[in-house]
């Protein structure tokens, strides 16, 4: 696991979202895994402007979300499928229909979420899956106790996760779906480069028993630990309570310039 620490989480979204358009660069067909929440906001900005101002296509490029609302109307506009539409697939040249998310529409759950496995399979697998984290540490919709060898599911979302989620809401947090569809952790941990970000000091507690604590099911994103090519990328807030930040840096500032993350 390689963490970078930045100063802001506008150097950090340019930093992923750099390692996004050099992949499109070099592999125009990629499969791209797209978080949700506020995290990657900034990314989706950065890339937008790369394909704006440099040409960056994604004409090629297909996409599968981590996630998606159970019962939410499709064009609700905190429906996940409607919030990538706004921030990112809209903004760019995806072809119609590349961008795929988990259907919480369909009249058997569990069936649409074997589908969607496929789905990821089929296309060849996440080159690069964009992550965020929760204040207890979920990835995707897993929440604490998920396990790690989990795919795409139905999941419960914890009280703490729809408060945290209700700012999406006009603060009401009754308007926060109960449930979800989610990859697993095993599904994220099949993906060739994970890239998660977290900014600000309420998640400083998460990112340091993600990175630096034992890995175990009440803290899902801590199954990071267990992939080959894992990027976590932070600002100075979220990681306030790492032990190691200064090996962290200095391991960053001395790797060689054509490695990227």
């Amino acid at each position: 696991m390689e963490v970078v620490i930045v100063p802001s989480a506008q150097q950090g979204s340019a930093l992923a979202a750099g390692a996004i358009a050099q992949l499109l660069r070099t592999k125009h067909d990629a499969v791209l895994g797209l978080a949700t929440g506020s995290t990657p906001l900034g990314v989706y900005d950065e890339l937008a402007r790369l394909h704006t101002d440099e040409g960056l296509s994604f004409a090629e490029a297909r996409g599968f979300a981590l996630d998606e609302y159970v019962g939410l109307p499709p064009d609700h506009p905190e429906s996940y499928r409607e919030v990538l539409r706004r921030e990112i697939v809209g903004r760019v040249n995806f072809a119609p229909g590349a961008v795929r998310t988990p259907d919480g529409w369909a009249s058997d759950l569990p069936a649409a979420c074997a589908d969607y496995e496929q789905a990821i399979v089929a296309a060849g697998g996440v080159d690069l899956q964009l992550l965020g984290i929760g204040t207890d540490g979920h990835i995707g919709f897993n929440e604490p106790s998920s396990s790690l060898a989990s795919t795409t599911r139905v999941k419960t979302l914890t009280p703490q996760t729809r408060a945290d989620n209700a700012r999406f809401f006009d603060d009401d947090i009754d308007a926060v779906p109960e449930h979800v569809l989610t990859q697993g952790i095993g599904t994220i941990l099949r993906a060739r480069h994970l890239v998660l970000l977290a900014w600000g000091e309420n998640k400083a507690a998460a990112i340091a028993e993600t990175v630096e604590g034992p890995i175990r099911a009440m803290m899902p994103a801590s199954a990071l630990q267990l992939h080959p090519h894992a990027t976590v990328i932070v600002d100075d807030a979220a990681a306030s309570l790492l032990q190691k930040a200064d090996y962290y840096r200095y391991v960053y500032d001395h790797k060689p310039a054509w490695q990227g993350i």
